[in-house]
């Protein structure tokens, strides 16, 4: 990225704030000609009491849960609170974005004001090979069963807009601005052992995706 270029996706978003904007967990402010972020949970708490970061460190925050595991999944709703981020300039607020929630801005551009390709399952696992390949042995009622619970709020934030058959797009309410145009790593690796457990059990894929949980809290 050339030093100081801001986007039109920069550009647009800037726009679209308002006095605050909520994404996901990060609640930014403009303040001070610039932008203020911190935690939504830490709304009121007081800025004397956070820790101060720069832009950059946002990348750091979105590593780690509050209990201190890895998050794989940087849209899962475990972000941990204290900090205060000051972004003197849009530049610097699409840094600390980015940090949080990789490509969010430009998602939601696309998403916005124009038609966006978006991958639907049977597109995204007819390309996969090696050991992903299995993940297209899940029918559409089982990989609708899967989505809903890999895809759920519980377990991440991302506004879906991909689906299978019979399982409509997330509607924003329950969810976050961020769009996911398709399907994750996280997602791919959870139906891959959806399948495994399915074959080495001997039980149906619906069962093995009320045994497993989608690993988005511990390190891969």
């Amino acid at each position: 990225m050339i030093a100081g270029f801001r986007s039109p996706a920069l550009q647009w978003f800037d726009e679209q704030i308002g006095n605050e904007l909520l994404v996901a967990q990060v609640l930014l402010r403009r303040k001070n000609g610039g932008f203020e972020l911190r935690h939504v949970a830490d709304r009121e708490v007081s800025s004397e009491k956070l820790a101060l970061q720069p832009p950059e460190g946002a990348h750091g925050i979105a590593q780690m849960a509050e209990g201190g595991s890895f998050r794989p999944l940087k849209s899962s709703p475990n972000l941990r609170r204290g900090w205060l981020i000051l972004a003197k300039s849009d530049l610097e607020l699409e840094t600390a974005l980015n940090g949080f929630y990789p490509g969010f801005i430009p998602d939601l551009f696309a998403v916005r004001t124009s038609t966006p390709h978006i991958t639907h399952y049977r597109e995204f696992t007819n390309r996969q090979t090696g050991m992903y390949r299995i993940t297209t042995f899940l029918t559409d009622a089982d990989a609708l069963v899967m989505a809903g619970k890999c895809c759920g709020a519980a377990y991440c934030l991302k506004q879906r807009l991909w689906s299978v058959e019979g399982l409509p797009a997330d509607q924003l309410e329950g969810k976050s601005l961020i769009p996911c145009l398709e399907p994750c790593a996280i997602l791919l690796e959870y139906a891959r052992k959806v399948v495994r457990t399915s074959q080495h059990e001997n039980v149906s894929a619906r069962r093995a995706v009320e045994m497993l949980n989608p690993d988005v809290r511990q390190e891969e």
